[in-house]
């Protein structure tokens, strides 16, 4: 399959240009404090290294495993820290939205949205996104061929909108465990920029009975492992402290471990873009 010649537009960052974009916070936002300290961390590193910034982070987590867990602040108070977030730092933000109640509210504040990979063959809530003119960034759900998610992408780009992106966070293999194969990014990439997310794919859906499990100890693995098979983006989630965090506990990166990370990322990423202007060391 030949590379997409596409390129999307998140505020003023461009993802399949050939310069590393990264999308990353917390799993969810669990205060604007947290927001704001996130992104602070993220966007000086991404600074230094040349690396184009799309803070992450949800309002709502409504695929938790139990009933009991904590959900998120809520679509009214989740969207004030994160507009608060991109007032102050001047950064483009994505979030994930549920359902199409959802949906033009968070385009009032955010820059893109983000359909979860459940979710990625809904046709109300993806024609509903396309239609805000928002760039919208379809995770590829776990159930998923990378070829059938073309459909996803037409339902989008019906409306007229052509900023559109594939995320890939692994396939289900056997109970709590995901695989991932990294074909799916040249082969997603004829329909859309492909960006690749470390975290969610080393998720154990379930796996620790009535929370997720993870191993984030392999995340930086498969992170330079998408670079090397050209993905034009990354996307991470990282917290100060993962272990205490509200969501996805066991997958999150640990904030101070971030720099390392990408300056990895980074250097495959270029490695394989020769023709590419490098980023600043």
């Amino acid at each position: 399959m030949t590379p997409s010649q596409t390129v999307c537009s998140i505020g003023p960052v461009d993802i399949g240009t050939g310069r590393l974009v990264l999308i990353a916070g917390p799993c969810m936002a669990e205060s604007l404090e947290l927001c704001r300290d996130v992104a602070k961390h993220v966007q000086a590193l991404c600074d230094r290294l040349d690396i184009g910034y799309v803070f992450k982070a949800s309002f709502d987590k409504a695929n938790r495993s139990n009933l009991e867990s904590y959900r998120g602040p809520g679509l009214v108070e989740g969207l004030e820290w994160l507009a608060t977030v991109r007032r102050e730092l001047q950064i483009p933000v994505l979030t994930d939205v549920h359902i199409v109640e959802q949906v033009v509210p968070a385009a009032e504040v955010v820059d893109c949205l983000q359909i979860p990979a459940f979710l990625c063959r809904q046709t109300d809530l993806l024609v509903a996104a396309g239609n805000t003119g928002k760039p919208i960034n379809i995770k590829k759900g776990q159930f998923m061929a990378p070829w059938d998610m073309k459909h996803a992408v037409e339902k989008v780009r019906a409306s007229g909108n052509r900023n559109v992106l594939l995320t890939e966070r692994g396939t289900f293999f056997g109970y709590n465990r995901l695989v991932v194969d990294l074909r799916s990014i040249p082969q997603m990439q004829s329909y859309a920029p492909v960006v690749f997310d470390a975290t969610h794919s080393v998720q154990q859906p379930g796996g620790l009975g009535d929370v997720s499990g993870g191993e984030r100890e392999y995340a930086p693995l498969l992170a330079a492992a998408a670079m090397a098979a050209g993905a034009d983006a990354l996307f991470l989630e990282t917290h100060p402290n993962p272990d205490g965090a509200l969501s996805d506990a066991a997958s999150q990166i640990a904030l101070h471990e971030m720099e390392p990370v990408l300056q990895r990322c980074r250097a495959v990423f270029h490695s394989i873009r020769p023709d590419t202007t490098k980023a600043k060391k």
